[in-house]
């Protein structure tokens, strides 16, 4: 950040107490970030993942007591945050302490004066969560949030650092964030409550335990979550460059309606529609729990949601699936989100046509463009965006050949996944007017 961004933001929080006054107040919670646990590490596809042999000594025994400090960047910010936490794919109770929530500085370093503490359960500064649970903390107040400072908070980003005590036992996680975050080192104890980036040595492109933070905000607020496999989740976008596709849908919006609409994303690398089922923690999948398995924690739990974009099915037909049990799926998910009264709209499979995954066979093209004829053609949905059509080469039938080398770790890339122009692409795809849309059919 530059630094007379900075410093005037130091300066607002120093006048918060009479600036948080002049907030209108906001009349419910909304998820603002998300991030779809999906199974224990390490099991799961990361991208750009340092080493992390001599951070987790192993992955039965998880973090021991060393700190986190996560870097996640809210769709929107208001005066009161909350946090959830989850242990679902642990095997025994896990207890963190000395949470904590402040402005992300440089790297694991704070703006000075925004870091506060998180409690549960009414005060206590500790949260034990037994296996398959997830808790919310209590409303922690940010006094860095006020009128004067929205404009400046757009984009930034929020550090939750944590103490896990002992040891975590197996690691509830998001493989996938391509965003950097840090860790302290075994045995080193507490260290959430400093500003310092000097206990965190070591980095790691995954998120742990944290899988949601909400705001108080008005009641105008809507929440749009984005369903998928890798190419919600980002592989082949820019790391720490928030330029997944879900992430240009977000600053669209905010451009054409402010902060009325937020965009979180509920993706996972690896993931498919309608398998495994079910999913069993001891033996992981690496694309966690199918979509109709974690449809409700994943998406229909967030506060605030208003509309869901569904972007999936290409690893089922690459694992064999034929077109009509993807399309199955497909309306199986539909009439789940139907009776939660939330509109949803269905994305085409883009295409990976000569790529080199599973994916690229000529068999796999035909059932996904089979696949995409009934999205298309369906009356199931209240709308198609169709990311086929923006990214698909009509010389070749795969992806465009601009939008192939991969943006995260350079080289060629597979053919399956686009890159930050691809992404780009992608997102300004999205009709608006559909998106923020209150008709359902």
């Amino acid at each position: 950040m530059p630094q007379t961004a900075a410093s005037l933001l130091v300066i607002l929080f120093s006048v918060a107490t009479i600036q948080s006054a002049q907030l209108r107040r906001g009349d419910r919670w909304v998820a603002v970030w998300a991030a779809s646990v999906h199974g224990p590490y390490p099991a799961g596809n990361p991208v750009a993942q340092p080493v992390l042999e001599s951070v987790f000594e192993s992955p039965d025994r998880g973090a021991h007591d060393q700190t986190f400090r996560l870097i996640v960047r809210p769709a929107a910010w208001g005066a009161q945050a909350r946090l959830r936490f989850s242990n679902v794919f642990g095997t025994r109770a896990v207890t963190l302490d000395d949470v904590f929530a402040g402005q992300q500085g440089a790297a694991a370093s704070l703006v000075s004066g925004t870091n506060r503490r998180v409690t549960f359960n009414g005060g206590r500064n500790a949260l034990t969560l037994p296996p398959g649970q997830s808790a919310f903390s209590d409303p922690v107040a940010l006094p860095l949030v006020t009128r004067a400072s929205l404009a400046l908070l757009d984009g930034r980003k929020l550090a939750v650092s944590f103490h896990v005590v002992e040891s975590s036992g197996p690691m509830t996680w998001h493989a996938k964030a391509l965003q950097t975050s840090y860790v302290s080192a075994p045995g080193a104890g507490s260290h959430g409550a400093e500003e310092s980036d000097a206990a965190f040595p070591f980095s790691t492109t995954s998120w742990y335990f944290l899988d949601a933070v909400e705001a108080r905000v008005t009641d105008d607020v809507r929440v749009i979550a984005c369903l998928g496999d890798s190419i919600t989740d980002g592989t082949g976008s820019t790391l720490n460059g928030d330029d997944r596709w879900p992430d240009i849908l977000s600053r669209r919006l905010r451009d054409a309606y402010g902060s009325r609409f937020v965009v979180v994303n509920a993706g996972i690398g690896g993931n498919r529609i309608t398998n495994p089922n079910p999913y069993d923690p001891k033996t992981p999948f690496a694309g966690g729990p199918s979509a109709l398995d974690r449809l409700d924690r994943d998406v229909l739990s967030l506060s605030g949601l208003s509309t869901i974009i569904w972007l999936e099915g290409i690893n089922d037909l690459s694992s064999g699936a034929s077109a009509d049990a993807v399309i199955d799926g497909i309306k199986e998910g539909v009439r789940r989100i139907r009776a939660h009264g939330t509109r949803i709209l269905m994305g085409t499979i883009t295409s990976a046509l000569g790529s080199t995954a599973a994916a690229g066979t000529a068999d796999v093209d035909a059932r996904r463009q089979a696949v995409n004829d009934f999205i298309r053609s369906s009356d199931l949905f209240d709308g198609v965006v169709d990311f086929d059509a923006a990214t698909r080469d009509a010389a070749t039938g795969g992806l465009r050949p601009e939008f192939r080398p991969s943006s995260s770790i350079g080289g060629p890339g597979d053919g399956l996944h686009p890159n930050r122009a691809g992404y780009l692409a992608m997102g300004k795809a999205v009709d608006l007017k559909l998106v923020t849309s209150h008709g359902k059919k």
